[in-house]
């Protein structure tokens, strides 16, 4: 049984070994141009976000700022290692799409049921990106909400990490789906049904984006590792919503 773990050290190996390591090169450029301006903006901001976020603590919490203040570092972030997730990948998706579709080649014998040039599918990889945000988006915001009010913002951090994992998961495994004709809400229907699955393969993955300078070289790996998850665990699922069971 291929778990997520086992999924993500096979893939990272198939992009780097012979015949497809050529196609990450221009995914890790990208990563590394977008990772430098994110960690300049941090480095110069970082304090004064947690700040005035520490300055709406009600002084009836007070007594709890041993807590509260760790708990807004934590949700900061995942705030901001989520944010540069969102930038990398929307810069990135035509080439991500490419090196799902070339893994799956190589995994399968076959390519994918794909049939659009080369042109079409980085436009639709680029659309393809917006729709996720638009699916992201409002729900980001509602966690940022939540973030912000006295009590339960405690939970946030919490919230976050369940949030990145699902949102990982729908990022890369969606990959391998376009590259098959899957559409965007058969997707999700299909992840819910293995959401087990869905949730370890996305935890995996947002660790991997917190590992600072080594998430560069392990996200192409994320891409082949979602091709692998998908012929293993979602390609069976009918398109049909009546076809797929939870599990």
């Amino acid at each position: 049984m291929l778990d997520a773990f086992s999924a993500l050290s096979r893939g990272t190996r198939l992009v780097y070994g012979r015949g497809l390591r050529r196609y990450v090169f221009a995914p890790i450029a990208i990563n590394l141009l977008v990772y430098g301006v994110m960690l300049q903006q941090v480095l110069a901001h970082f304090g004064g976000w947690l700040d005035t976020w520490m300055a709406l603590v009600p002084g009836w919490l007070d007594w709890l700022s041993w807590l509260i203040w760790p708990l807004f570092v934590i949700s900061l972030v995942v705030i901001v290692f989520f944010t540069f997730t969102l930038v990398t990948h929307l810069i990135a998706a035509p080439f991500y799409g490419f090196l799902a579709a070339k893994v799956e080649e190589v995994v399968t014998g076959r390519p994918p049921l794909d049939d659009r040039g080369l042109l079409k599918t980085a436009v639709d990889a680029l659309v393809r990106e917006l729709v996720k945000l638009v699916y992201i988006l409002p729900r980001m915001a509602l966690l940022f909400v939540v973030s912000w009010i006295p009590g339960v913002n405690i939970l946030a951090p919490f919230l976050w990490l369940a949030f990145s994992a699902w949102i990982m998961a729908i990022t890369y495994l969606d990959y391998p789906m376009d590259n098959n004709k899957v559409s965007f809400s058969d997707m999700r229907r299909r992840l819910a049904a293995r959401w087990w699955r869905t949730l370890t393969y996305g935890g995996w993955v947002t660790l991997i984006t917190w590992l600072p300078l080594a998430n560069l070289f392990l996200l192409p790996g994320a891409v082949a590792a979602a091709v692998l998850m998908w012929e293993r665990h979602y390609r069976e699922l009918g398109r049909d919503p009546r076809d797929i069971t939870p599990h």
